[in-house]
């Protein structure tokens, strides 16, 4: 099993401030993510991964060049997608996309393959939402392929067969990461558990045990499927908001959250759904450094997760504020939750 690890993710929102309507420049918005990266590396945080989407409100359609540039920035963190939409991608360019990203990071790079939330770009890619799992699924199994051989002969259905191909540029690492993308439905865990391959899991509201059958439906299937558990991993990812105390937290961040999902999506956050953010037993990471340090370390003994992305960027937080939720991130949090986690361990042994 691997050291636990804490990491910060974006899905590129570039959305107005909530606060005061004022919104940056497109230019400003990509430096801030590099910028967010930079310090993330700085304060010792352990990965940083940037999602696509391709509407309006984001920025990171092109989230393999940002990681890019993020690469020449930093030294130490490692650089993953949240998420590569397969459904939509060409799965030989995301493999050369990100060896040459494992050059440029020298052995940093991982995927994690996701099948779209939003849906819109299936038709601005020119696909049919119709083939959604089945464009997923053959496309996910073949970037698996392409990562696990040298030598490639295929055939599908939605792109080219290939014969005798081999992909270059190779990685640094001998085998790019690669996670599969899970929204919550025990199904595609189910998937993810037969592929042997780590799951990536999405739990942006609701209760810890709701999402824990996910979780042990993964283990359940990947354990029956699979002897070499080691490659059996769970991330989680969720979203993220720090201040000095419970309340200031609570009340500031629903005007954020809220005003990001309307801007993305048409619609609000859920304010029922928001009512328990507190509450040690909601998903939420949201209150002060301690509620949160509870909240985490909580999560880790209900799912026994690898690791912990944090979505700390949402309805156009500004970026000084932005900048001191890493601070307290990486000075206070993680060191913490790390430390009570490694403790448990060891009282498990």
């Amino acid at each position: 099993m691997e050291e636990f690890k804490i990491g910060l993710y974006t899905l590129g929102d570039y959305s107005s401030n909530a606060e005061n309507g004022e919104i940056i420049s497109e230019q400003d918005r990509i430096e801030e993510i590099i910028g967010a990266a930079k310090l993330a590396d700085q304060y010792g945080l352990d990965v940083f991964a940037v999602g696509e989407s391709h509407q309006e409100h984001f920025i990171s359609q092109a989230h393999a060049l940002i990681l890019a540039a993020i690469a020449r920035e930093t030294k130490n963190i490692t650089l993953s997608s949240s998420a590569t939409i397969l459904s939509t991608s060409d799965p030989v360019r995301v493999y050369e996309n990100f060896s040459t990203l494992d050059l440029l990071s020298n052995g940093r790079a991982e995927i994690v393959g996701g099948r779209a939330s939003r849906v819109g770009l299936f038709h601005l890619l020119g696909y049919e939402l119709a083939d959604y799992e089945a464009l997923f699924e053959e496309k996910f199994q073949l970037l698996l392929k392409l990562n696990n051989e040298e030598e490639i002969t295929w055939s599908g259905n939605y792109r080219a067969d290939l014969k005798n191909a081999v992909l270059y540029p190779k990685p640094v690492q001998k085998k790019l990461p690669i996670w599969r993308a899970v929204g919550g439905p025990a199904e595609s865990a189910i998937k993810a558990g037969i592929q042997g391959v780590p799951m990536m899991l999405a739990t942006l509201a609701g209760p810890v045990s709701h999402f824990n059958n996910t979780v042990m439906t993964y283990r359940n299937v990947f354990q029956d499927t699979h002897d070499n558990i080691d490659d059996m991993r769970i991330g989680i990812t969720g979203l993220f908001h720090v201040a000095e105390t419970d309340e200031i937290a609570f009340k500031r961040f629903y005007r954020y959250l809220d005003h990001g999902l309307r801007q993305a999506n048409g619609h609000g956050f859920n304010p029922e759904a928001y009512r328990t953010a507190l509450d040690i037993r909601n998903v939420l990471l949201v209150g002060s450094a301690e509620t949160i340090i509870e909240k985490m370390v909580y999560q880790y003994q209900t799912y026994g997760n690898e690791r912990h992305m944090l979505q700390l960027d949402i309805g156009g937080l500004p970026y000084a504020d932005v900048k001191e939720q890493i601070r307290i991130v990486g000075e206070v949090i993680a060191p913490e939750v790390k430390r009570r986690i490694k403790q448990l361990k060891e009282e498990n042994k």
